[in-house]
């Protein structure tokens, strides 16, 4: 009985114990920096993806609005870009499931003149999450220039 009197109180002491000022501003300090350090880590990935996309992307993102279109209200249109992939099944496929508007030309070496073992790939703007996908397109090894594509 004394031996579980004892437990009873020590249970009491650890909970019923109150939290000290010092101790509780180290809990919320440490919540604090965790919370900060968590927020500084997406904005570095964040800042790290921009720098990619600018390194590989040639064309101005920022004349595309949210649906990926460009100019004039009234003749808002697409903007259509290319790259080169190497001439591997795999690769294309890997791109078309990236990129829903992917259209990938084994023999035609575009603008860019995609080499002998290389495919050119085409695709376009107006997709839903446009940004998305060519942030995913540029993070392949792969992929080095994404340019706009011009047709005569």
């Amino acid at each position: 009985m004394l031996n579980n009197k004892s437990n009873n109180d020590r249970h009491h002491r650890l909970i019923g114990t109150p939290m000290n000022t010092s101790t509780l501003f180290v809990i919320v300090l440490s919540a604090f920096l965790l919370s900060a350090c968590s927020h500084l880590d997406g904005l570095l990935k964040g800042s790290a993806q921009q720098k990619k996309i600018q390194q590989k992307v040639t064309f101005d993102l920022t004349r595309l609005d949210d649906d990926g279109l460009h100019g004039p209200a009234d003749g808002k249109r697409s903007l259509s870009y290319e790259f080169c992939i190497p001439a591997r099944v795999n690769t294309a496929r890997q791109v078309m499931s990236i990129d829903p508007t992917a259209i990938v030309y084994h023999e035609s070496p575009g603008r860019l003149q995609c080499g002998k073992e290389q495919y050119l790939v085409i695709g376009d703007t107006y997709q839903a999450n446009y940004r998305g996908t060519l942030e995913k397109l540029v993070e392949l090894e792969y992929v080095t220039r994404i340019q706009e594509a011009f047709f005569e």
